[in-house]
């Protein structure tokens, strides 16, 4: 509901409701739409496009799903915020098993033999990307990191490249266009998300998944960073032993 690419597209008239309705969103829920049309000084028929075009048939199909933003907005904003301990101490676990190892190893084989290392990711991803660039430099491996993947890379730089993606939920739409890119001109990828049946997941040459219990508070994605900087810093230390 409300995505950027909907928003966009609203016209001035449409871009007003909008503008009411994200500032009244608990008053609007229980509305009638006479009541928001007087209250946006808009027509009943253009809150009713209004309505359609955010994929709703009618004001009433509406306002039901604004009820169940709102909802979902309360249960992340009330929840609890827990202990980092568990969910740490669980990966901890996990990174024992032989199957991880043996994706470090292969990842670390990879990016051995690469002539470039392109880290990308944006938000906590991105810092990790960019902690991942200078940890790997620092170790003997000359990498860059990209926060925003408007970035220009020069097809030099791409050539006989390895990408090492970092995203908490796999579906980042800001690095999936870049990644195609990279698929297309058979780079490899090597990604670290938080679940193996994502879509960054599935796109890359070694998904390494850290399967940790993802977080909010209010709107913001707080899920732990550390199995990233544990991977991140495990793979550096591979890497240099083919040095």
């Amino acid at each position: 509901m409300f995505s950027n690419e909907q928003i966009s597209s609203y016209n001035d008239l449409e871009l007003s409701i909008y503008n009411y309705i994200s500032q009244n969103m608990e008053k609007v829920a229980y509305m009638r739409i006479r009541e928001l049309a007087d209250e946006t000084h808009v027509s009943t028929a253009t809150i009713l496009r209004f309505c359609r075009k955010n994929q709703c048939e009618g004001f009433s199909e509406f306002k039901v799903k604004l009820k169940m933003l709102l909802a979902q907005h309360k249960r992340k904003s009330t929840k609890t915020l827990k202990s980092p301990h568990h969910a740490v101490y669980e990966f901890f676990e996990r990174s024992q098993n032989p199957e991880l190892e043996e994706k470090i190893r292969t990842a670390a084989q990879l990016v051995s033999t690469a002539s470039s290392v392109i880290f990308i990711g944006t938000g906590s991803s991105g810092i990790m990307a960019e902690y991942g660039a200078r940890y790997f430099s620092s170790l003997g491996t000359f990498s860059m990191y990209i926060n925003d993947p408007q970035f220009p890379v020069h097809a030099k730089i791409r050539e006989n490249s390895v990408t090492i993606a970092l995203s908490t939920s796999g579906e980042n739409p800001f690095i999936l266009p870049h990644l195609t890119q990279i698929k297309q001109e058979k780079n490899k990828i090597v990604s670290i998300t938080n679940n193996r049946q994502s879509t960054i997941a599935k796109i890359s040459d070694i998904n390494i998944p850290y399967y940790v219990n993802e977080e909010y508070y209010e709107s913001a994605n707080i899920t732990t960073q550390f199995p990233v900087l544990f991977l991140l810093e495990w793979m550096a230390r591979e890497v240099s032993k083919h040095e």
